[in-house]
């Protein structure tokens, strides 16, 4: 008996299932208020240069402080000559000019620009940010960039970490142990780095603690992930990686919630990891994995769970059905299966050519995903209610995508959506050159920017999943969750520099990548209502765009496979096979 089986006879989607999968989805909204709370503790407001012959020049606009000399700022000559990369705009807030003095040479009275030493900050939609406290701006910005490119690092580690500790040790103590670390590591990021330290110490900890924080967030998502996909059937597994998506985008929410009301950036730290310390309690809430106890043969503990989701679903527990289920798994685990390893990815021209696609693919949606998500604070809006409707567009698009995905596939949504995002997103340079004043425009835009970018970020999640293999297919999902965090780290380093050039140049960048990721995106087969890949020779006959596709053959014995009940057990194992194993942040 396959614990699929025996999970029915207690119910798989019960009042145990219901309760315990929506406290998981509660977990799920720490990820993105972890991620994007460096868009507003390191935003960079509008400043400029202070005037160094005003001993109280702390007024940012011109018109609102009378002792401020706009004559010193640099000319667009004069900018060129300094720096022909930068825009006027930039050169002239981290650029001044020195005191004229007199060129006996030409006659005339000459000045040159230098570098500001110091900035006056705009105090409109942040009382103080890490930006302003350190002076990270200009030059300096190499300081927001790396922090925030250690915390995609710790990503990728914790991944890596986490996931083989959850698989060793069991998912809740795992994620309970994340929960403490993600507590502690914000409280030292909130109140670690202080002015008496100096930069460099107050930095060290500063980046140190948000690297803790992003190592014990994957450690949540994907311990909280694996763990509700556990607790349920089959068939409402594809429900329960629907739901968890939607309180992503609903910790995005609480979030522009407190940094409305809480701005500056060591308060809002500080508050947002208090709401943390409730879930360190959960361990003596969630149950520890049954099927994840079974698999380990820790087959007492496990039956002390589902007897506990008989009670609570109302059903009565089998010792006799149970039994067959022990004996099926001892058997299992006596037995020993030829597994493939990582090589079997490439050593075929098929499975290599799907394989580098889609690690492309997932590098490409990263970048453009976490480049547009990271960058609403250049929208010309309301930076507070530029997050609010990024995030909505965002729950849209999560809503459209699982409403068509079963209806026409995946491939054409897929593709569709990367196209459009590159060549709206290349709309950008015209409407820049012959319309730059259109605000409502650009907003519209960016909106549908961020609306293909979400489509696209959630359809590759569940494709690529369907093309590896089954024997391979943890293996590839990890690679292409390694590679993903390089392509956020590339988005947040275009975010901070390209902009310095021209505000849309990263735009424009990623809807190039995403036209290209789209094109190479047609070869792939389409998944939908195929079963999945059991080998790299099932995705072989699956072919790639130009190949015919021929159909599966079932790998059983021919004795076995004239029983009925052998196809509803190779259905049942594709299905269950058919696992997220990775989760968005």
């Amino acid at each position: 008996m396959k614990f699929d089986d025996f999970l029915a006879t207690v119910d798989d989607w019960g009042k145990f299932q219901k309760i315990k999968y929506g406290l998981i989805c509660l977990t799920y909204m720490l990820p993105p208020i972890m991620v994007y709370t460096y868009t507003f503790t390191a935003a960079v407001p509008n400043f400029r240069c202070q005037d160094s012959d005003m001993l109280f020049d702390d007024g940012y606009f011109a018109e609102a402080n009378t002792n401020y000399n706009s004559k010193y700022l640099p000319t667009q000559e004069q900018c060129t000559r300094a720096d022909k990369l930068l825009s006027l705009k930039e050169c002239q807030r981290c650029y001044i000019q020195t005191k004229p003095k007199f060129n006996q040479t030409a006659n005339r009275p000459d000045s040159k620009i230098e570098k500001c030493n110091k900035h006056v900050f705009e105090k409109i939609h942040y009382d103080k940010t890490l930006v302003e406290e350190w002076d990270i701006v200009c030059d300096r910005i190499i300081y927001r960039s790396a922090a925030q490119i250690v915390f995609f690092v710790g990503y990728m580690v914790g991944s890596v970490v986490f996931g083989i500790l959850a698989d060793k040790y069991g998912r809740r103590p795992i994620m309970s142990v994340s929960f403490i670390l993600l507590t502690a590591s914000g409280l030292l990021c909130a109140y670690g780095p202080h002015a008496a330290l100096g930069f460099w110490p107050s930095y060290i900890i500063f980046v140190l603690s948000r690297f803790l924080i992003a190592c014990a967030t994957r450690g949540i998502s994907v311990s909280g992930f694996v763990l509700g996909s556990e607790i349920v059937g089959p068939s409402k597994r594809l429900l329960t990686g629907i739901v968890i998506e939607y309180f992503f985008v609903f910790g995005q929410y609480f979030l522009v919630a407190f940094a409305f009301f809480i701005r500056t950036w060591r308060a809002l730290t500080g508050a947002i990891t208090l709401f943390t310390v409730p879930f360190m309690f959960f361990y003596f809430i969630l149950p520890e994995s049954p099927r994840w106890l079974v698999s380990r043969g820790r087959f007492d503990d496990a039956e002390k769970v589902l007897r506990k989701i008989a009670s609570d679903n109302k059903r009565d527990f089998d010792p006799n059905k149970y039994q067959q289920l022990k004996e099926e798994q001892q058997k299992h685990m006596k037995s020993t299966q030829h597994q493939q390893g990582i090589m079997s990815l490439f050593r075929s021209k098929i499975m290599c050519i799907i394989s580098f696609n889609l690690f492309l693919q997932w590098l490409v949606q990263n970048l453009v995903f976490y480049g547009v998500s990271q960058n609403t604070g250049s929208w010309d809006l309301n930076p507070y209610l530029s997050f609010a409707l990024s995030a909505t567009v965002e729950l849209v698009a999560y809503i459209v995508v699982h409403l068509i995905l079963d209806r026409v596939g995946r491939k054409l949504p897929y593709c569709l959506f990367s196209m459009l995002f590159g060549i709206i997103a290349l709309l950008t340079i015209p409407v820049q050159k012959y319309m730059p004043k259109q605000i409502i425009l650009m907003t519209i835009i960016n909106l549908l920017l961020k609306f293909l970018a979400s489509g696209s970020y959630a359809i590759i999640y569940i494709y690529a999943n369907e093309l590896f293999p089954t024997n391979v297919r943890n293996t590839g999902m990890g690679i292409c969750s390694m590679v993903a965090r390089i392509g956020a780290i590339i988005g947040t380093f275009c975010n901070d520099y390209l902009t310095r050039i021209w505000i849309y140049l990263p735009i424009v960048l990623y809807g190039i990548v995403s036209l290209i990721s789209a094109i190479l995106a047609l070869m792939f087969p389409e998944t939908l209502n195929k079963s999945l890949p059991q080998t790299v020779e099932d995705v072989e006959r699956m072919g790639i765009i130009g190949m015919k596709k021929k159909q599966f053959t079932s790998t059983l014995p021919e004795s076995e496979a004239l029983t009925g009940n052998n196809e509803d057990i190779i259905l049942k194992e594709n299905i269950q096979a058919n696992d997220i194993s990775d989760s968005k942040i």
